[in-house]
């Protein structure tokens, strides 16, 4: 009886793993509103240099984060094996720009530990957690700061 009742208080939740400058991350599957190939986007002059372009995703002006530059890691030279991952986090919308996407993880909430306190500012900004699953070790990455706020984005 006691084991359900502490089974209960565990909630799990799934995620979208996926790699991006060569590191492997994943963020909150609820955040995800579609997954899709690379589009060549257009570029808008005087963008922060993690702002790849924008492109038209049914008839909205999508704009296209490189997730390994937004995190500070080298920057992705598209080719059509590249993803974009549609995220929105409110009434912000973007495309994230990865290498691929892996699998969907079923993890439990006590599961994620604290990001290690060797991080960088920057990537406590960026990661809240690290998930070792497999003998992988996945970052998970909070969509709050990785969204551009400065920046006015339409829902897709």
């Amino acid at each position: 009886m006691i084991e359900k009742s502490a089974r209960e208080l565990t909630r799990e939740a799934e995620f979208v793993a996926f790699r991006a400058g060569g590191l492997e991350f994943c963020i909150n599957i609820m955040s995800v509103r579609e997954i899709r190939g690379w589009t060549p986007a257009t570029a808008i002059p005087r963008a922060p240099s993690y702002i790849r372009g924008v492109i038209n995703l049914r008839g909205v002006v999508l704009p296209i984060v490189d997730l390994g530059v937004r995190l500070g890691l080298p920057g992705t030279e598209p080719t059509a094996r590249h993803v974009i991952i549609v995220a929105q986090v409110g009434e912000r919308a973007a495309g994230l720009l990865v290498d691929s996407v892996s699998d969907i993880l079923s993890v439990e909430d006590t599961s994620i530990q604290p990001t290690p306190d060797v991080a960088s500012q920057l990537a406590r900004m960026f990661v809240r957690g690290v998930i070792a699953m497999d003998g992988r070790m996945i970052s998970v990455i909070t969509m709050d700061n990785v969204l551009p706020a400065g920046i006015e984005l339409e829902a897709a």
